[in-house]
């Protein structure tokens, strides 16, 4: 059973067409698309009134490592899985907080899977309106589990219904693996929301216009730039330099 299937088969969910659904008692749409999640560029027509898009997505991970992860989207570089190159999709850095403070408070109800952020990747990229992808892995083994899908779910929903709380601190960050430790600790004890984040594995492809794009493409104010110090490898003087002269308060981890 998948994320989907747990909600169409659940009582707040009505069938309104071939592959949509309506929330009974808020405004939410349920849409199954019949491809790749990463290349649907134009929900924005489907969909002219939502404010936001939440993916509900398979993970995939050679580890095979059960991982409940979310992240927001976009390419530092080329696009090998879908979106534009060099473009970034707009965030929601409190959507992404709550929701991950919400699933690790759950995780005794999932006590196989880790928890965690993924740096930002893979499409959609050129969206209007701000997408988090939030994902269910990292196997087939993990991806037809009834539990987590019921898990993710009401979890997400309990996060929607109560009203996503604005951060008081928003920052775009630098280095640190794909499943960043540092940056992850940071949205679950302080006041910190994160918009996009760009691992040590894609520092060479952040030039001064991807760090203001970076900023930008934000529904709240970036207010910081966030680095993992130890996590910027030989970027590290040429990756300060740039977030200097934004002017923007630099917070090291």
């Amino acid at each position: 059973m998948t994320m989907t299937d747990y909600l169409k088969d659940s009582a707040e969910f009505a069938s309104n067409g071939k592959s949509h659904w309506s929330q009974r008692s808020e405004n939410l749409q349920l849409y199954v698309a019949s491809g790749s999640l990463l290349t649907l560029e134009n929900l924005d027509e489907n969909y002219p009134d939502a404010g936001s898009f939440i993916f509900l997505s398979k993970h995939r991970s050679d580890s095979q490592i059960p991982t409940l992860t979310c992240h927001c989207t976009g390419n530092f570089a080329d696009n090998p899985y879908g979106g534009n190159a060099k473009e970034i999709a707009i965030s929601y850095p409190s959507l992404q907080k709550g929701y991950l403070k919400a699933i690790t408070a759950a995780k005794c109800k999932v006590p196989e899977y880790d928890v965690t952020i993924e740096s930002t990747h893979h499409g959609p990229t050129s969206l209007k309106k701000p997408v988090l992808f939030v994902e269910l892995g990292s196997s087939e083994k993990q991806w037809s589990d009834r539990n987590a899908a019921r898990v993710i779910c009401e979890t997400l929903l309990g996060v929607i219904d109560n009203g996503i709380e604005c951060c008081e601190k928003v920052g775009i960050a630098f280095g640190g693996t794909h499943y960043p430790s540092k940056f992850n600790r940071l949205l679950l004890e302080s006041e910190f929301g994160l918009a996009a984040v760009a691992s040590k594995h894609n520092l060479e492809a952040i030039d001064e216009q991807m760090m203001h794009q970076m900023i930008e493409k934000s529904v709240e104010k970036v207010t910081h730039i966030v680095v993992d110090s130890k996590g910027l490898g030989s970027q590290k003087d040429r990756i300060m330099k740039m977030a200097d002269k934004t002017g923007l308060e630099i917070y090291k981890l």
